[in-house]
């Protein structure tokens, strides 16, 4: 079977660009998804998979704003895609020495011990299972919830809400400010100069965490399709929708949200802030569980293989879904959120966004929306991992 023609684009608005990579009629076929899903949507959408850090397929097409469509550079907010980025940082630095997930955080954040928190390890900032979901008090603006060092004084001060390692629950929020906190106190640097100097330019990969002014104009605003609801597994649970309503109350939930000003793409959010394309997060996977291009691996193979084993696991005790984390990588769960492969690992965000690869496959991929869609009802990425499967 032939692969679709680089750069063709057809009826549906798909540009596609293909290698001879893919066996068979996956190619066409993922095509065929990709095209049915982006004409059942508004606004765009891209779709990258590499091998050994070469693309396979690059897929785009769609309106990144009215009157502008969707190119091979255009950009889009991550939200917790950025999460996967933070992981690898963090994996880097522990491959360096720099930082130990079994140490207390408090030796290199010693302000954080308060409120009972002397034996919080690294690891439990990293899996999930701290148990600081949310900042309190609460930011009363903007410019609290994008100021890394405020809300981390903030948590510093709080008590956890369970012993930490007891329970697994998402961090949604809250996980970049501890990071970011830690990666300042053991490196000097702030998240978004690590990111750029230790994995975007180093490797040529088109992603950012405080974005320059200069390249907004290639951003695709992200939006909520009318429908779209959070926490969709959560029962009925007051208490905990609470929670949940105040974990992200300031961005996914909020009346106008945040995410498409300048002051947030200029903020460097760990949690899930970065903006980038779906074709450097695809190759950033492929080259970290395939390094050989490189003239020396992103993380030591045993340091990726600690930080992708399972560090906590089990239903999240706030929104009651199925997790399983490694340190700060999202792993393969129950749900099948990577597909019918494992084992898998990487980081989705919210309202659609994948961001990945299959280790024992060789295979690493990027799925990057403009609209948001409710995870319950969501079958974008889904249908394109179950194609690619067969490859």
């Amino acid at each position: 079977m032939s692969t679709p023609t680089p750069s063709a684009e057809d009826t549906t608005g798909v540009v596609v660009r293909a290698s001879d990579g893919l066996p068979g009629d996956i190619a066409e076929r993922l095509v065929d998804v990709f095209a049915r899903h982006l004409a059942a949507t508004d606004g765009g959408m891209a779709f990258s998979v590499h091998r050994a850090g070469q693309p396979l397929l690059q897929l785009h097409g769609g309106r990144a704003a009215p009157g502008r469509a969707w190119t091979e550079d255009t950009m889009a907010v991550l939200f917790s895609g950025t999460k996967g980025l933070t992981a690898t940082l963090a994996a880097i630095l522990i491959g360096r020495g720099q930082l130990d997930p079994e140490a207390p955080v408090a030796e290199c954040w010693p302000e954080f011990a308060a409120a009972g928190k002397e034996q919080v390890r690294i690891h439990h900032l990293l899996d999930h299972t701290v148990g600081l979901p949310y900042v309190d008090p609460d930011p009363a603006t903007q410019a609290e919830v994008l100021d890394n060092r405020l809300m981390a004084e903030r948590l510093a001060a709080q008590p956890t809400l369970w012993e930490p390692g007891t329970k697994v629950a998402y961090h949604a929020i809250t996980y970049g400010y501890l990071l970011a906190e830690v990666m300042r106190r053991v490196t000097g640097r702030g998240p978004g100069e690590l990111l750029r100097t230790e994995l975007a330019e180093p490797l040529g990969l088109d992603f950012h965490l405080g974005l320059p002014a200069a390249e907004e104009e290639r951003v695709a605003p992200v939006f909520r399709a009318p429908d779209y609801r959070i926490s969709t597994y959560l029962e009925d649970d007051p208490e905990r929708r609470a929670i949940v309503n105040r974990m992200y109350g300031s961005s996914l939930t909020a009346e106008q949200p945040p995410f498409n000003t300048r002051e947030h793409h200029a903020a460097e959010l760990a949690a899930g802030g970065a903006i980038g394309t779906a074709d450097a997060m695809s190759r950033l996977y492929s080259l970290l569980i395939s390094p050989e291009s490189l003239p020396a691996p992103i993380v030591p193979a045993e340091t990726l293989a600690r930080a992708t084993r399972t560090w906590s696991e089990g239903k999240d005790a706030i929104n009651d879904r199925p997790v399983r984390f490694g340190l700060g990588y999202e792993l393969d769960d129950p749900l099948g959120t990577y597909g019918p492969v494992r084992p898998a690992l990487g980081h989705s965000g919210a309202g659609g966004g994948l961001h990945g690869a299959w280790p024992e496959k060789d295979l690493a991929f990027s799925f990057l929306p403009s609209m948001m869609q409710s995870e319950d009802v969501d079958r974008r990425v889904k249908d394109l991992l179950a194609v690619l499967a067969e490859a």
